[in-house]
């Protein structure tokens, strides 16, 4: 496992994360599927054995039930792990609320304290706030509290898009941002602005889906369906057809390589020197092996690069 700088923090991160939104099931909601809470603990435990320090996850996934797995595991290795969390999705007034008031933010808080079984945080983020928030200095005051009274080492945000997170770095100081990053991005402020300004200012970039909700592991078709409680179940079906070819285009990556496909899609996101951290999700021990092993595979060649643009270009035909 190589890491990485989490920005000007001090905080060294694994550059493969664990992503935990799978782990917290769909009992409450959309994710992706069923877990097995049992399979869920010895993920993380193998995570932890493959170098894996750097633990993302959210008090809304499985409304607590992700932070209550990662709690049960990493309390015995608290000393060497960096856990991040992330709070707005009030689930405690039911499904679909958010709220940001410095108020909840220490309530919840306190509540993902108690379920990560740790009396600090490392990483600790809005989750999602909506534009007209974001653009506010004061949104972030709790936050920066938190961090004064030595419980957080880092604050951010986690956003959707590049003009989000500009308009974070326009109005505050945060400590690191979180923003979905895959060879299926087409946002050019992310990659042409986002990203060198967040590296100037040491503020650490996370990048999230790298594996485009699954479907850059090759794994599935044009005709894959769904379970319903997996968030991909109401998807359009041209939408999955779509993806599923585009994924069927970049198999080159694989084909004569020590890689596989979701090896090489977080390799095309490690490219970027200014991501501190790639978070993948895993549900098992077997997509732990996979996905943390892309941390020693070869980078991608120029002419693969060069390839991949040119199908990006073109949207791949579809």
């Amino acid at each position: 496992m190589n890491y990485r700088d989490f920005g000007k923090s001090g905080i060294n991160v694994s550059e493969v994360g664990f992503g935990s939104w799978a782990i917290g099931g769909n009992q409450h909601g959309i994710s992706y599927g069923p877990v097995d809470d049992k399979e869920s603990s010895l993920a993380v435990e193998k995570a932890i054995e493959m170098g894996c320090n750097y633990f993302d996850t959210a008090d809304v996934y499985g409304w607590g039930h992700s932070e209550e797995i990662l709690g049960s595991v990493l309390k015995a290795h608290r000393d060497r792990v960096i856990i991040a969390s992330k709070v707005g999705s009030d689930f405690y007034q039911g499904y679909g609320f958010q709220t940001f008031s410095e108020e909840y933010i220490r309530y919840a808080f306190r509540k993902s304290l108690s379920r990560l079984k740790t009396d600090y945080l490392d990483v600790y983020q809005l989750h999602n706030p909506p534009l007209e928030l974001i653009v506010k200095e004061e949104t972030f005051a709790a936050l920066e509290a938190l961090k004064k009274e030595g419980k957080i080492r880092a604050w951010g945000l986690s956003v959707t898009t590049a003009e989000e997170a500009a308009a974070a770095l326009a109005a505050s100081k945060p400590d690191c941002i979180q923003i979905p990053l895959n060879l299926f991005s087409k946002d050019e402020q992310l990659i042409k602005d986002v990203l060198p300004q967040c590296y100037r200012r040491g503020c650490a970039l996370i990048a999230r889906e790298p594996l485009a909700n699954g479907f850059l592991t090759g794994k599935y078709r044009p005709d894959s369906t769904f379970a319903s409680g997996d968030m991909r179940h109401s998807w359009p079906r041209d939408y999955v057809s779509a993806r599923a070819e585009a994924a069927r285009q970049l198999t080159f990556l694989e084909e004569q390589t020590e890689r596989s496909l979701a090896q090489a899609a977080l390799q095309w996101v490690l490219k970027f020197e200014q991501i501190a951290v790639v978070i993948v999700g895993c549900k098992t021990r077997e997509q732990v092996i996979e996905n943390l092993s892309a941390s020693g595979k070869p980078a991608l060649k120029p002419d693969e690069l060069r390839r991949i643009e040119e199908l990006k270009e073109r949207d791949f035909g579809l």
